[in-house]
């Protein structure tokens, strides 16, 4: 019997997505699986089969009991942890007034968060007979694991993800410290294609035995959820999008986007801009727009070139190259039309920016993209990808042009930005993508909206380095070399929106030619269920 350790939610991205795919692929297979986690609404996800609320005195309520339409069950166990929850990186979370990132809490802090954890992990080890934890990150869920595995004489598995490392690990001693006891400890480390291994090898050399624990485990996708749609058939899809949307509650509003762009000067001081954004930016940024409807009907989806961006608006997933590249691509499809998905402090940044651009505000633009990530609160640099686009424009004196087909062609319905959408609604954007793109500047192990676009038929662009890099070789094989060329945008900052700028159009023109190739491969190497099975055989195997 198998035990999933994951410290947050299940909504989202990243390990959040990665941990309820894992477990409804195991109900799927008809396998019970418990899970440890701290997911506000568990009632959303159909495998979930019964919850129980572990409080600090030690009692425990059944929040749910239900049947499920799978063979398996899974048991989520949620620890009350009081007001303060330990992250990589700041974000707003229902049930915490007090999330804080790790690197800032005191020790007493940090031990406090894992002896709650410890004290429930250990009774759902003791009463339903739990052979093998799996933990995700190297801390703290994998700390959880190794306390209790160690009394309880269980083996355990620690999947590393990228965020835990660069933002808790590499910062701060006392979490490499943790990490490396832990990562002693386990019988398997799973790792998300070969930069995940080369930075775990590299960060923890110091680990004994570390290359024989060491596990490969790619991504998957759940292939039942994301299926191509036909052009002829997009209005159907578009509107289960808006019927699936309008059953959520609603974040920003137009009104406040009105506000925000109708209040911009080029003349804004950093700190009278970062003022304009802060008051027109008070909503749930993990909602829908109030009127993203009105947007998604505005597009003409049997005949416009429909780029996509699907990810956390922040400088490091590279939104600001694909704004700073538009009007290029403009020039060459006239028709494109970006849908940005997601939610983050670069959100309003980013509109302020498109704006700019639109309407021929260079000095507002220029000003957007010099103070770059202090604008979302990060420390400060320039967004450097789009000024080195800039520059090579001006030397080749296309500068000019660049901003007259801005402010001709980047009308503000050109670029619609939804809100935060979760899968239950990207199962039917995606598939009304001809382009999907995820610029990341950071090293990642493999996004898996990446596998979700090539699930829908939708042709993915990323940057060509780390684990992006291996998931697009994985497909390039399938596909005319010519054609996979498209897929890659060099990671470089001086090269990216260049490479965005030339390789949009180019993939826009194959006009969906590779819709069921894309779907093949992602059917056949990636779907979840055979993911799940390779990392049950690997805590059985550590079992025995």
């Amino acid at each position: 019997m198998i035990c999933i350790l994951h410290g947050y939610l299940l909504e989202g991205s990243g390990s959040n997505l990665w941990t309820r795919s894992i477990a409804q692929s195991l109900c799927r297979d008809g396998q019970d699986v418990h899970l440890v986690c701290q997911e506000n609404h568990p009632e959303i996800y159909d495998f979930i089969a019964e919850v129980r609320l572990y409080r600090t005195d030690g009692s425990v309520e059944t929040l749910l009991e239900r049947d499920t339409p799978y063979e398996g069950r899974c048991v989520m166990h949620k620890p009350r942890l009081g007001d303060t929850l330990p992250v990589y990186v700041w974000d707003r979370y229902e049930e915490f007034p007090d999330p804080v990132p790790m690197v800032e809490l005191p020790d007493a802090v940090i031990e406090e968060y894992l002896e709650r954890n410890v004290r429930v992990v250990r009774r759902v080890v003791a009463e339903n007979g739990i052979t093998a934890m799996h933990a995700n990150h190297a801390v703290l869920m994998s700390v959880v694991a190794e306390r209790v595995g160690t009394d309880a004489g269980i083996p355990f598995a620690i999947m590393p993800h990228g965020s835990a490392i660069e933002y808790a690990v590499k910062k701060d001693a006392r979490f490499h410290r943790y990490a490396s006891e832990a990562f002693s400890a386990a019988a398997r480390i799973f790792v998300i294609g070969d930069e995940m291994r080369e930075r775990v090898t590299t960060v923890f050399p110091e680990v004994d035995g570390l290359m024989e624990k060491l596990r490969g485990l790619n991504l998957g996708v759940d292939t039942a959820l994301f299926e191509p749609v036909e052009h002829d058939d997009r209005p159907a899809s578009v509107k289960g999008l808006v019927r699936r949307v309008r059953e959520r509650e609603r974040g920003k509003t137009r009104q406040q986007s009105d506000e925000l762009l109708g209040d911009l000067s080029g003349s804004l001081t950093r700190e009278e801009l970062t003022a304009l954004i802060g008051s027109t930016s008070k909503y749930d940024a993990k909602r829908p727009d109030a009127d993203v409807e009105e947007k998604l009907e505005a597009v003409a989806w049997r005949t416009d070139d429909v780029l996509l961006f699907v990810g956390r608006l922040i400088a490091s997933k590279g939104i600001q190259s694909v704004l700073a590249a538009l009007p290029t691509i403009l020039a060459a499809r006239p028709d494109t039309r970006l849908v940005v998905v997601g939610h983050g402090p670069l959100r309003e940044p980013m509109e302020a920016l498109a704006h700019a651009l639109g309407t021929g505000n260079r000095a507002l633009a220029r000003h957007i993209v010099e103070w770059g990530t202090a604008l979302e609160g990060s420390t400060p640099r320039p967004l450097r990808e789009v000024q080195a686009y800039w520059e090579e424009l001006e030397k080749e004196g296309r500068l000019e042009e660049y901003f007259r087909v801005a402010e001709e062609r980047m009308t503000r319905d050109r670029v619609i930005f939804t809100g935060y959408l979760t899968h239950s609604e990207l199962r039917y954007l995606f598939p009304l993508a001809d382009v999907a793109i995820f610029p990341s500047v950071v090293a990642e192990a493999g996004p898996l909206v990446f596998l979700e676009a090539l699930a829908s038929g939708c042709f993915p662009l990323g940057t060509y380095f780390a684990g992006m890099a291996a998931s697009i070789d994985s497909v390039a094989d399938g596909l005319p070399d010519e054609d996979a060329e498209w897929m890659k945008l060099d990671p470089d900052p001086e090269q990216t929106v260049k490479d965005i700028a030339r390789n949009v159009p180019g993939a826009l023109s194959l006009g969906g030619r590779h819709r069921t190739e894309l779907r093949r491969i992602a059917v056949e190497r990636y779907d979840w269920r055979s993911v799940g099975r390779r990392m049950v055989e690997e805590l059985e195997g550590a079992v025995r």
